[in-house]
């Protein structure tokens, strides 16, 4: 994968940042499709399966930790996995509130079939970046949101469903 060539300062047009921005967009976008079209299942769908093949027993509120995403998030990705019979959902032996939840053959079969990351492009090439890059990264866009005066509970949303 080729490496965007940072501008020099002096040239770079909000336009320019817009492009940027589309790109990023598309790269998720267009990975998420993928997967989708290869296993019919959505990728916050494929990314809350492959959390709990590898955690067999998690509960509901580690699959939304996992994930960092609204604990109901969770509880509706977990729902339509349980309909498609990918996963099993047992009650906790020491306390019946809680829930175990493992993968049966048909999601390991289909895990198979998904194209990498689980999680996404975009988590995994902002685990590549050092933590300098991560903490200006956050600053700036931590500013962009502000101007916007976006609203920030979108961040407990995954990014396949946005």
């Amino acid at each position: 994968m080729k490496s965007a060539a940072p501008l020099p300062t002096e040239s770079v047009t909000p336009a320019i940042v817009l492009r940027r921005f589309r790109v990023v967009f598309s790269s998720v976008r267009n990975h998420f499709r993928q997967m989708e079209k290869q296993v019919g299942l959505g990728g916050a769908q494929v990314w809350a399966l492959s959390v709990i093949k590898a955690n067999p027993g998690i509960g509901m509120g580690g699959v939304a930790s996992s994930m960092d995403i609204h604990q109901s998030t969770a509880s509706n990705l977990i729902k339509k996995l349980l309909r498609k019979e990918l996963i099993r959902m047992d009650k906790a032996s020491d306390d019946r509130r809680n829930v175990q939840l493992k993968i049966l053959p048909a999601g390991t079969r289909l895990l198979k079939k998904v194209p990498g990351p689980f999680e996404g492009v975009l988590p995994q090439a902002l685990s590549n970046l050092s933590a300098q890059t991560l903490q200006r990264m956050d600053e700036d866009l931590g500013q962009l949101i502000g101007l916007l005066q976006a609203d920030e509970t979108a961040q407990e949303i995954p990014l396949a469903n946005l």
